[in-house]
């Protein structure tokens, strides 16, 4: 437990924002974070974050760093029963080796001045006069349809967002289809052409971090073959793939870094169009500096594409050293 005393007793006020800077640096590839209300979590316990801040000569007890931790928007969480027994989920040893494998690359790619960036479909969200969950200062609230059938929708948002870790940027592209592997690697494409290339210039190497699942996912086809076509030959880009094990997607940064954000800035406000979507993602800030961007995809996208055996073997794959299934990496056909 948290002692109020024992954080006024110990602490100094003056040197509380360096031990903030110092468990942020700590913390940096250990967080997760729920991608609407923005609550984060970490796997460290207080009493380790404490030894390593000793470590470095900032000797204060994990009671202090319990109190800095809250005001820093993390939580003690309790096990939630929410996943399925059985082959799906990973165990914990092979979950921990992929984070911290995660981590040293991401690391690597930042020391050398490379992209790195975090990949997601966000929830998505029917377009309308409908109940959007959160609350406004307001006199009155305001009147939406007690249903949301979606016979009265305008349309359905599927945002697909690219969250770029080292500039704290954030670009979403709102599809009105289906959530396919092909709209997950065009949109990344439509990111590297609008900023990646500019903003990475003569760089030539892409680290992407995505879920397990989903229109990215480690065992769809389309997504490899979307990557090798469009990134890799079309680019000249080698592409190094990192996903994160079932059941973990909320320690993609994208979920507490962009997403959470985004649903914070229109919380309470009925998305009643495409335009009011990508008004309130292209006006999501935060203090620590978070820009964002958003596009409207006016391509449909179909269901149920197929890649066959042949063209499988078109792509040039190399999968890393460790836990092959959820790293890889993607080079030029012309390599």
């Amino acid at each position: 437990m948290c002692s109020g005393k024992r954080w006024r007793q110990k602490t100094s006020g003056k040197k509380i924002p360096k031990i903030i800077s110092k468990i942020q640096k700590i913390l940096k590839y250990e967080t997760a974070g729920h991608p609407i209300t923005g609550l984060k979590w970490t796997r460290k316990t207080t009493e380790k974050i404490a030894e390593q801040l000793k470590s470095i000569g900032i000797d204060v007890s994990s009671n202090t760093v319990c109190r800095l931790l809250k005001g820093m928007g993390f939580s003690l969480r309790v096990n939630a029963k929410q996943l399925a027994s059985g082959a799906a989920n990973p165990d914990p040893e092979k979950r921990n080796r992929q984070f911290e494998y995660i981590g040293n690359l991401r690391e690597q790619f930042a020391s050398q001045g490379l992209p790195t960036i975090s990949v997601d479909t966000k929830k998505k969200e029917l377009i309308g006069n409908f109940k959007n969950h959160g609350k406004l200062w307001q006199q009155t609230p305001i009147a939406v349809y007690d249903h949301d059938f979606p016979t009265h929708a305008v349309g359905k948002a599927v945002p697909y967002g690219i969250y770029d870790t080292q500039r704290n940027s954030g670009t979403v592209f709102v599809g009105h289809s289906a959530d396919t592997p092909s709209f997950a690697v065009e949109c990344i494409q439509k990111w590297w052409r609008k900023y990646g290339k500019k903003q990475y210039p003569e760089k030539t190497k892409l680290l992407i971090v995505a879920d397990s699942g989903g229109s990215n996912g480690y065992r769809s086809r389309v997504w490899k073959y979307q990557i090798q076509k469009q990134l890799c030959d079309e680019h000249g880009l080698s592409v190094q793939i990192c996903h994160y094990p079932p059941g973990t997607s909320k320690w993609n940064p994208i979920e507490h870094r962009l997403f959470s954000e985004i649903s914070k800035n229109w919380a309470g406000h009925p998305l009643k169009s495409f335009e009011t979507v990508l008004k309130y993602i292209r006006t999501t800030k935060t203090s620590t500096g978070l820009t964002v961007k958003a596009h409207f995809v006016k391509k449909k996208y179909k269901t149920g594409e197929k890649v066959s055996d042949k063209q499988m073997k078109e792509i040039k794959i190399e999968k890393h050293h460790q836990l092959t299934d959820w790293n890889y990496k993607l080079t030029p056909s012309k390599m």
